[in-house]
């Protein structure tokens, strides 16, 4: 009883402020409601990076590829470091300058109309099949792990799923629908002090628990014992194989850092170029401290429980078992958070795509104008609508062959590095057209679909997505070569925000490498690990 009104104080304390702080804002025009005015500060992007990052996928898959595994899965978040520090100097510069609401909208400066809207129709699917059912069904079962909802209520665990997830789904189209992105950005802030406190405290009370009351003892037992889970340098055999760290998962991590529409959308939002890159580089700071969280859980499961039938659960049953039961409230209301901050972002950037890169270009070919009012009254019914696909599709997962985290990185294939590959090259090129960028998407979505579904290639999914970048790029260099654009690309600052430059950001960038390459060493055998 003391963990469920924990959960529901925080949780009603976390809507409170997020009210109090966006109360009379103008969500009646396209910026105020999609971009949060064009007012975010360092502080709110920072936190809502990370926490929007920091869902409940990666609580519940991490940890369990920790306890199969090893904490070679770690690579997923330090190499975002280094991503964030690319995208930070390199491609926000660019989006800003433009002054793009969405990250298609360059497309369409470099390439034409028609590449904006396959990649927006692109993401919009992958968000409905991809981001947000995962979510949803993440954050059911991190709940039903904590509190055994199925045992208290008599219900079946396929029951219990659709019932949380509907609850999830419900309460974060609220947050979408009425408070647009700054109501999301401000509730993601608070959620990621809370997350950073709470994720601390499940590895602290987890060594305590293992150490029979001395955390020394605790720390020591996971430092020399089962030391193969230790090791960050994945085997060839592992589900994140080191080699992979510098093909697919770089490709990967630069996509979804720097082109992901509900990830650069809080960032597109930055009052100016210093307060976007400030906040990069909080989250990337944040990012740090993600082994602890997502890794460390893992490693202590491993001298709790020996015979589990479904790993998924690792990370919920652990909090219930080693954490007071008040702290159990709060660190739900945490996970619910997380669960919220990813699916709410996932509708109000899908209905963003929809509405200003899809239906507001249509209507404009059939010479017909559409009002703010209107066009974010229409954007809410979408949500519903998205919303309630999610919800649908979400439960299923739990039928899904393999890991979880694994399943989710496999499928983002389809969506992820293909749309990277023509940014990319629109972002180098000047004269590549738009059909070559077409010619490469349809081949690279293609040939990956084929690998994954119909043939076996033996090799792993990250290295053939690097594989297919490289290809891909090929193609478009060969459009460009021998069919190039009469007039070459030519950008413009459209002089939207101010875009000097942060003037710190390349000391916190080399703290942040050799940050990441101390936290190698120590999780190799040259460390900890045998």
């Amino acid at each position: 009883m003391l963990a469920v009104s924990t959960f529901i104080l925080f949780t009603l304390l976390v809507a409170y402020i997020s009210y109090r702080k966006t109360k009379g804002e103008a969500l009646n025009t396209s910026d105020g409601y999609f971009l949060g005015g064009r007012s975010l500060g360092w502080f709110v992007i920072g936190g809502s990076l990370f926490l929007t990052n920091m869902s409940a996928n990666n609580f519940i898959g991490e940890n369990e590829q920790v306890y199969n595994d090893s904490v070679a899965v770690m690579a997923w978040g330090m190499t975002s470091i280094l991503s964030l520090i690319i995208v930070s100097e390199f491609i926000l510069p660019i989006y800003l300058k433009n002054g793009s609401v969405t990250t298609p909208d360059f497309l369409e400066d470099r390439f034409d109309s028609s590449i904006k809207k396959w990649i927006s129709i692109i993401f919009l699917v992958g968000y409905v099949i991809n981001m947000m059912p995962p979510v949803l069904y993440a954050g059911a079962v991190a709940f039903n792990g904590m509190f055994d909802l199925s045992g208290v209520f008599g219900l079946s665990n396929w029951a219990t799923i659709w019932i949380l997830v509907w609850s999830i789904g419900i309460v974060g189209s609220i947050y979408a629908i009425f408070g647009g992105l700054k109501a999301i950005a401000v509730s993601d802030a608070i959620n990621g002090i809370g997350l950073v406190i709470g994720g601390l405290l499940v590895p602290f009370f987890g060594l305590l628990y293992i150490g029979e009351g001395s955390f020394s003892v605790g720390l020591d037992m996971i430092l020399t014992q089962n030391t193969e889970h230790l090791n960050a340098i994945g085997k060839p055999d592992s589900p994140v194989p080191f080699s992979t760290l510098f093909t697919g998962m770089l490709l990967v991590n630069l996509n979804y850092w720097g082109t992901e529409q509900y990830i650069m959308q809080r960032v597109l939002g930055a009052k100016n170029l210093a307060a976007g890159q400030k906040g990069i580089a909080l989250a990337s700071v944040l990012k740090v401290i993600s082994p602890i969280l997502l890794n460390i859980p893992g490693l202590i499961a491993l001298h709790i429980y020996f015979n589990v039938e479904n790993t998924a659960e690792i990370y919920p049953r652990l909090i219930g078992d080693v954490m007071p039961e008040y702290l159990t409230g709060f660190m739900a209301a945490i996970i619910f958070g997380a669960a919220l901050t990813t699916f709410n972002s996932g509708l109000n950037s899908s209905s963003t795509l929809f509405m200003l890169n899809i239906y507001k270009p249509y209507l404009k070919d059939k010479n017909k104008e559409i009002g703010d009012l209107k066009l974010i009254k229409k954007s809410k019914y979408l949500q519903v609508f998205l919303a309630m696909t999610a919800m649908f599709i979400a439960p299923f997962i739990a039928f899904v062959d393999g890991g979880f985290f694994d399943y989710i990185q496999k499928v983002a294939g389809f969506f992820s590095v293909p749309i990277f590959t023509i940014l990319f090259v629109g972002f180098v090129t000047k004269k590549v057209p738009p059909i070559g960028a077409k010619v490469a998407l349809i081949f690279f979505i293609t040939c990956y679909g084929l690998t994954q579904l119909v043939f076996d290639t033996g090799l792993h999914f990250l290295h053939i997505m690097a594989i297919l970048f490289l290809t891909s790029t090929a193609i478009m260099l060969f459009f460009g070569k021998f069919y190039p654009m009469k007039v070459p690309y030519k950008p413009i600052d459209k002089k939207i925000v101010d875009i000097k430059p942060w003037k710190y950001r390349h000391l916190i960038s080399l703290l942040l490498i050799i940050i990441v390459i101390a936290t190698y060493i120590f999780f190799s055998p040259l460390g900890v690990a045998s």
